[in-house]
């Protein structure tokens, strides 16, 4: 048919029955349902889901390139990075969301300073350029391990008395409501995947060009005033975003017709 292409994938068929396994062994993986106990057999995982030991075995390594499961020779395929779930079904800081316990979770503090704002910052918290505002850049580890790196903006007023409290321990969110009595009310959040810069890479520990999910979140006061701008560099194999959606039903154009008619 005119107009049309046809987009044909190598290989894409036959590796498909794998990479189906390998996502609902992943969302097994995420939901803990293994911990620190090997993953069935691969004969056991070819009779579950009906397939060949090679299907397994391709759908193992998949998740071997993700960096969730290695096989250790004589022991079994075992979960070797578990990753961070953050839910978005309400506004919340990292630890709050992950119910990680304060022992867990340590923020490594790069950078608390105050600067002039730069026009995008200014922008986004309703300044003028050059204003002043404190910047926060943090290392965010779990377990001792990388799992974000955490870069925020909040005006002169709110900023500053935060540089004399414990950023080590305490989300950021949470020292402003619970030491400055300010609210938080609501955020704008914008999600994208990017790859790991040379610098980026060597904060992360992960190798130049790793995917990252990039966060950037625009958080205001329950006045409606913004407060905290933030960018966020989450390791991808170490991190995922999880949340309930509800849809609204969408008017069908046609009844809307019929009804005018």
């Amino acid at each position: 048919m005119a107009g049309t292409s046809t987009v044909r994938v190598s290989g894409g068929r036959r590796t498909a029955p794998a990479r189906r396994i390998r996502d609902i062994l992943r969302a097994r993986i995420l939901a803990g349902m293994y911990g620190d106990r090997p993953l069935p057999p691969e004969e056991r995982l070819a009779a579950d889901f009906q397939t060949s030991r090679n299907v397994i075995r391709e759908a193992l390594n998949l998740l071997r390139l993700e960096g969730l499961v290695d096989r250790i020779p004589g022991a079994g395929t075992f979960v070797v990075s578990d990753k961070a779930v953050q839910h978005l079904d309400r506004l919340r800081g990292l630890a709050e969301s992950l119910d990680t316990g304060r022992d867990r979770l340590l923020n490594q503090v790069l950078l608390a300073e105050t600067v002039p704002a730069t026009p995008l910052v200014a922008e986004r918290l309703a300044l003028r350029p050059g204003e002043p505002v404190v910047a926060l850049e943090r290392l965010r580890l779990l377990d001792g391990e990388p799992l974000s790196l955490d870069a925020s903006y909040l005006p002169a007023d709110i900023g500053t008395p935060l540089l004399d409290l414990d950023l080590t321990r305490n989300d950021v969110f949470v020292l402003i409501e619970r030491e400055l009595g300010l609210p938080l009310g609501s955020a704008a959040v914008s999600i994208e995947a990017v790859t790991a810069d040379v610098a980026v890479a060597g904060l992360l520990r992960v190798r130049q060009g790793s995917p990252l999910l990039f966060l950037e979140r625009l958080t205001h006061a329950d006045t409606g005033r913004p407060v905290d701008l933030e960018f966020v560099r989450y390791r991808g194999d170490r991190f995922s975003l999880s949340g309930w959606l509800h849809r609204t039903p969408v008017p069908n154009p046609h009844h809307l017709t019929l009804e005018r008619g």
